[in-house]
């Protein structure tokens, strides 16, 4: 039998790189259109197969639901 293949986490300049938008984009769309991400420790981290359920699901539409109430500013956004 094979091993299950265990996908690799990445970063937000991956996550940037691979939707080809801003980082300021990305991070809008984490604290008000609830794009997949985890913080560890300081940095975001992704799985890009949920970014890509994200997107297939609408989550980066122009006309998507924004959340009413904003992660905390609080919240470090370094990568």
């Amino acid at each position: 039998m094979s091993e299950p293949k265990i996908e690799k986490w990445v970063t937000l300049k991956e996550v940037q790189a691979y939707l080809g938008v801003r980082r300021e984009t990305v991070l809008q769309w984490i604290a008000k259109r609830s794009l997949p991400a985890y913080k560890v420790g300081r940095l975001w981290k992704f799985k890009l197969t949920e970014v890509d359920d994200w997107v297939r699901s609408g989550g980066a539409a122009e006309d998507a639901p924004v959340e009413k109430e904003p992660r905390k500013k609080s919240d470090s956004v370094d990568d």
